[in-house]
């Protein structure tokens, strides 16, 4: 995934976000330093929130939409702007359709067969879901098999207090929703809680 120079390999999921909250909550979010933002499309009004959020803050930050479960949900998504794609499966239709768009696309696995059959169909970065239910060793177990063009996301149960055992194991970056995000937390809220994950990962990450 493309990620400004020095900017946290975060990807913000705003959950339950409405159309009239998600342009302020992503402003905190980028002013904390966290610049790729999905809306899942089991939110409310999700196509008008990521729209919005597209047309405020999408010259600065990688904005689309995750649960996307079919290649008709993808186009949904381009039409309004949307540049990101977070699937919680593998579903090569949607994932080649993403590729075909010139969309990034981050689809879940969970097996090695998952992540293999991600990657031929177009995925160079992949999402492991539910990432807390399997822990760093299965990681770093899928990932001695995987091409070296890949990058691994760890999401789901990932946070600022255990960032570093997925770091060890060579993870390229995190999904974080609850720990950032929850409906009806204000933008100073998440403003705080992205700076703490921010500096958690700065921390890690310290040469």
């Amino acid at each position: 995934m493309p990620w400004p120079d020095g900017a946290p390999p975060i990807v913000a999921i705003l959950r339950g976000v409405t159309p009239d909250a998600v342009v302020d909550i992503a402003a905190a979010l980028i002013e904390a330093g966290i610049t790729a933002i999905e809306v899942p499309l089991n939110s409310p009004d999700p196509l008008v929130s990521i729209e919005r959020l597209c047309a405020a803050h999408g010259a600065v930050a990688l904005c689309g939409a995750g649960t996307v479960l079919s290649p008709e949900a993808v186009d949904a998504v381009a039409a309004v702007g949307g540049r990101l794609i977070v699937t919680p499966n593998t579903d090569a239709a949607v994932i080649a359709r993403a590729v075909a768009l010139g969309l990034t696309v981050m689809p879940g696995f969970a097996t090695p067969t998952e992540a293999l059959a991600a990657y031929k169909a177009g995925a160079r970065s992949l999402k492991l879901f539910p990432a807390g239910g399997f822990g760093p060793g299965h990681l770093k177990a899928v990932g001695d098999i995987l091409p070296k063009d890949v990058q691994v996301f760890a999401v789901g149960g990932v946070g600022a207090a255990n960032l570093g055992p997925w770091l060890e194991v060579g993870v390229a970056g995190f999904g974080v929703g609850g720990e950032l995000y929850r409906p009806g937390h204000s933008p100073a809220e998440v403003g705080d809680k992205a700076r703490h994950l921010v500096a958690a990962w700065r921390r890690q990450t310290a040469t």
